[in-house]
């Protein structure tokens, strides 16, 4: 129960930061609060749960087999139920989702593609042990911040997780299968190429 209770905390966190940079409250540009956030709950839950914080992420590891079907699913829901509540504090202290984009272009989803194939490259290098334990915090935020930037100069929002999509109220088509078929190939093309430990 702790790694789900975890995987809620870690994506209300990550969810609710995004909410406030978005908002134009943050005084740091989205990509970096973001890759920040991350890097920080690699550290302080990933000993729980492993920080997915993020379905496509845990639809990845389950594809691996590195997770169950029944944590997978599990971590799903703890994930968009901590979106919910990043959305609910949000609007209770005054602050509101932008305005949802949905857009359905192949460009788009393909931008939000391959920033989710990169940004989960990386994390497969944590999960393959290819990079050292300390740094994976770095590793993981690091990778979330170049995949947002290859998403976002392609045209995309550069979301990368369906349940931040929610809190946003950008949840479509795009947003939320782009990063789970970007997610599913990083980590298969990465063990294919670099292998495993």
């Amino acid at each position: 129960m702790k790694k789900y209770i975890a995987e809620l905390i870690g994506t209300f966190a990550l969810s609710f930061v995004v909410l406030l940079a978005v908002s134009g409250t943050a005084p740091v540009a989205v990509p970096v609060i973001a890759g920040l956030t991350l890097g920080l709950f690699v550290y302080t839950i990933g000993p729980v749960s492993g920080c997915h914080i993020n379905p496509s992420v845990t639809m990845a590891l389950w594809s691996v087999k590195k997770i169950s079907v029944k944590d997978a699913v599990s971590y799903i829901v703890a994930q968009f139920l901590g979106a919910l509540l990043a959305i609910a504090i949000a609007k209770y202290i005054g602050i509101m989702a932008p305005a949802g984009a949905v857009p359905m272009s192949g460009k788009i989803f393909f931008a939000e593609m391959l920033g989710a194939f990169f940004f989960n490259f990386g994390i497969a290098a944590v999960v393959y042990g290819k990079a050292k334990e300390q740094m994976s915090g770095l590793v993981i935020g690091g990778s979330l911040l170049f995949g947002v930037l290859i998403a976002s100069l392609a045209g995309a929002s550069g979301i990368l997780n369906p349940a931040v999509a929610l809190a946003l109220n950008s949840l479509s088509f795009v947003y939320l299968f782009a990063p789970i078929v970007g997610a599913v190939i990083g980590f298969h093309v990465y063990r294919y190429v670099v292998g495993e430990k």
